[in-house]
């Protein structure tokens, strides 16, 4: 018996940008699904590749960006796609809520119109229905007196209501796929929690499927049921978010989770919170074998030779580390 079309399935996804000292591995060796209604997280520090994976599934890398391995929707190869036929994918099949709303709405548009404005294009309405749509949209995620503000501007706006609008935006044409990069970083903890619940209802309403990408561990843990944790460009542990979040199987997870401030911690003369030692390595300078190795306690000359392969630690939980037994 066939099993049905993921609704996102990507495979092997390898990222290459061009830099001053030369091709920099981005991104390598990922792979993962996603169907409809699933939520899913990518964590990481800065630099590993979190973004640049959601770039990748909507056409928007940066110019000179080399991508091979594969990328569909629902059957449909991604990778090499042409502008024209991406176009019609984002916004429509695919959209994404960004980081920081002021960069990503235009300065110089109403809200109203830009909230319309993928409604226009991909579903072909008239401008009188695209702003019944839109002040729906506007309404349900929570901006008061919608139809009265359809002509103000982003300015006038706050940090949180101008996140509501983005989603608003993204959410106008019913999309199979919700990208969410860093969506609550720019807000305060009170809108962080409103905004996650917006968009977990949201997404359980529309039956969409969820890619979150954040860095904070508690966002991770309250929203997604699967989570992918990234470093230097590769998914160094995978499995349903319970499962990591108990078992801490991969070193770098351990030292994600160590390195938490805890409430109700204190301040304790000598005590520190414990960090990962070294930094980050340039893109450019990502070793051949675990991107972890050398930062690792527990590195071997072995870690450094070749890319681990997953081992299967429980159904669905998987790490790239050749010392699980060790640790």
């Amino acid at each position: 018996m066939n099993r049905p079309t993921p609704l996102l399935q990507v495979q092997n996804l390898a990222i290459t940008l061009p830099t001053r000292r030369g091709p920099a591995r981005a991104v390598r060796a990922l792979d993962f699904t996603l169907e409809r209604g699933q939520t899913l997280g990518l964590i990481g520090e800065s630099g590993s590749g979190k973004s640049l994976t959601a770039l990748a599934l909507m056409g928007l890398l940066p110019e000179g960006a080399q991508v091979s391995g594969s990328i569909r929707l629902q059957g449909q190869e991604l990778v090499g796609l042409g502008d024209a036929q991406l176009c019609q994918l984002r916004g429509n099949r695919i959209a994404m809520v960004f980081q920081e709303p002021m960069t990503a709405l235009n300065p110089v548009h109403s809200i109203g119109r830009q909230v319309a404005e993928p409604l226009r294009l991909h579903q072909g309405l008239s401008a009188a229905q695209a702003r019944g749509q839109a002040i729906a949209l506007l309404e349900r995620v929570g901006i008061a007196r919608a139809a009265s503000r359809f002509d103000a501007y982003p300015h006038q706006f706050s940090g949180g209501q101008r996140q509501r609008i983005t989603i608003a935006m993204a959410l106008a044409c019913g999309p199979d796929l919700l990208v969410a990069d860093e969506p609550t970083t720019a807000l305060d903890v009170t809108l962080q929690k409103q905004v996650l619940e917006l968009i977990g209802e949201l997404v359980a309403e529309r039956g969409m499927a969820l890619l979150l990408i954040s860095h904070d561990l508690a966002v991770i843990g309250q929203t997604v049921a699967r989570t992918l944790v990234m470093y230097g460009g590769t998914v160094v542990e995978q499995g349903a978010t319970r499962d990591i979040f108990d078992r801490l199987a991969h070193p770098y997870t351990q030292g994600l989770f160590a390195a938490r401030p805890r409430l109700g911690q204190g301040r304790m003369p000598g005590l520190r919170l414990p960090t990962i030692t070294g930094t980050v390595p340039e893109l450019a300078d990502l070793p051949p074998g675990c991107p972890f190795a050398g930062r690792c306690p527990h590195t071997l000359d072995a870690c450094h030779a070749a890319l681990p392969e997953a081992v299967h630690l429980s159904p669905g939980h998987l790490a790239r580390c050749i010392r699980l037994n060790a640790i």
